[in-house]
């Protein structure tokens, strides 16, 4: 007070401001979200009335009759410069003006920043981040994490920052969001969208696979096709096709042919679908098998009695049968010769007897399933040919099998061989049927014997 005293260096200096009005505010540090409040107070406790405060001079309440402001919650928009008018209760009652005080208010957070893969592959996980740091004024400042798909929460609020979706589908796309509160929620912010599309995994892989294995079937028989794909997502959908005309067989992952017909041979393949792109397998060869039916020997019937000497061919074939077809010769039941043609040669009394070919084919390389046809049975009776005077005949057991003629006592000497007869007469006659009937065409596959 005065008068004033000059100070030296070294002295101490104190100054005493005797406002008849002042503003209070805390001395810590503000962050969004405290509560606050402001007192507008007289010089030593003097009565103040119609009190009003101001910030950036605008007024924020008029004439009330407290002395406090309260800016509970804080916001960062409450920042700025305070000040408070009053009535003055004194000696010299009057309008008062504190001086201008500071507010500062600091973030206790930031806006989050929403992180994570915008394009995640259907079946893996999706691990996205909210990040937003606590103020440093407040570093253990508790905060609450949510997370939005297209504004509808997902989970529920959590001290992690962090969203796992441990296997995402297409049904998982959308737009996601987050927000950040304080412990009590007096402070939210909130993310800017993130755009998340689940995509599906492409198709790969694409097969077919056959019950019974190897897609080898018997004329009848039962077929099961199987379509699996490696890999892709989503719901996929099947159609089967055939050869190159891909004319719709059927759809789903099983394609079944109960009876199987010799039209259904060819190549099957299996087109996979997830909506947005399609796979085709690779081909799979059906092969029908038709089993061998109505062996028959040609010819069937002779004009008469065959003579020694003379050359007899046999030929075996069936009606129907699925190459390869092997053919085995009998004769009085024991097997005598391979091939479809039993050659005779030289015909001698031992060829007689009773003569079938069996005729058989397999289903597989490993002949799981063997199938056999036996014809009906031909009778071959040789004659021994005419003996001339003064010769005796006797059977030739070399493999020729010819007739030799021995001279008898005044005869000229020297045996001979007699030659073969020369235009061989056979007829052509309808073998009769299993049962001494003709043979009719539901005769087919009925001597047919399975293994």
């Amino acid at each position: 007070e005065p008068p004033w005293t000059p100070p030296v260096l070294w002295d101490r200096v104190t100054l005493t401001c005797h406002d008849q009005l002042v503003l209070q505010v805390p001395v810590w540090a503000l962050l969004e979200g405290d509560m606050v409040t402001l007192r507008c107070r007289g010089w030593q406790d003097k009565p103040v009335a119609s009190v009003s405060f101001y910030r950036e001079e605008k007024q924020l309440q008029r004439f009330r009759d407290g002395t406090e402001l309260s800016l509970s919650p804080l916001r960062l928009q409450d920042s700025g410069r305070y000040r408070c008018r009053a009535w003055v209760d004194s000696v010299l009652s009057r309008w008062k003006e504190s001086a201008p005080v500071t507010v500062t208010v600091h973030e206790l957070f930031p806006v989050p920043v929403l992180e994570g893969p915008s394009e995640p592959t259907e079946g893996s996980p999706l691990n996205l981040s909210c990040l937003s740091t606590p103020s440093p004024l407040r570093p253990r400042a508790p905060l609450l994490h949510l997370f939005y798909r297209d504004g509808r929460l997902v989970g529920s609020p959590q001290g992690s920052p962090q969203l796992l979706l441990p296997t995402v589908g297409v049904s998982h796309s959308g737009n996601y969001s987050c927000q950040v509160r304080s412990e009590r929620g007096a402070v939210r912010k909130s993310s800017a969208r993130l755009r998340v599309t689940v995509r599906r995994v492409p198709l790969s892989g694409v097969s077919v696979s056959a019950q019974p294995p190897g897609a080898q079937v018997a004329l009848g028989d039962r077929l099961v096709l199987s379509c699996a794909v490696a890999a892709g997502t989503g719901p996929l959908s099947f159609s089967w096709h055939r050869g190159d005309s891909w004319a719709l067989l059927g759809t789903g992952p099983r394609l079944e042919l109960r009876h199987v017909g010799d039209n259904d041979s060819g190549h099957y393949q299996c087109r996979a679908s997830d909506g947005d792109s399609v796979a085709d397998s690779d081909p799979l060869n059906v092969t029908i098998l038709v089993p061998v039916a109505n062996a028959t020997i040609s010819p069937g019937a002779l004009a008469h009695p065959v003579r020694a000497g003379d050359p007899v061919t046999l030929r075996c074939s069936v009606q129907v049968g699925s190459a390869p077809v092997t053919f085995t010769w009998l004769r009085n039941g024991s097997e005598v010769a391979q091939g479809p043609l039993l050659e005779l040669g030289d015909i001698h009394v031992g060829h007689s007897g009773t003569y079938q070919c069996v005729a058989t084919n397999q289903l597989g390389q490993d002949g799981h399933r063997v199938f056999r046809a036996l014809s009906p049975e031909l009778e071959l009776t040789v004659t021994p040919c005419r003996v001339s005077p003064g010769w005796d005949t006797h059977r030739d057991t070399s493999p020729t099998g010819g007739v030799t003629q021995v001279p008898q006592p005044g005869s000229p000497a020297g045996p001979t061989r007699t030659a073969p007869p020369q235009d061989t007469q056979v007829t052509y006659a309808e073998l009769p049927g299993p049962h001494g009937r003709p043979r009719a065409p539901s005769d087919i596959y009925g001597n047919v014997l399975g293994h």
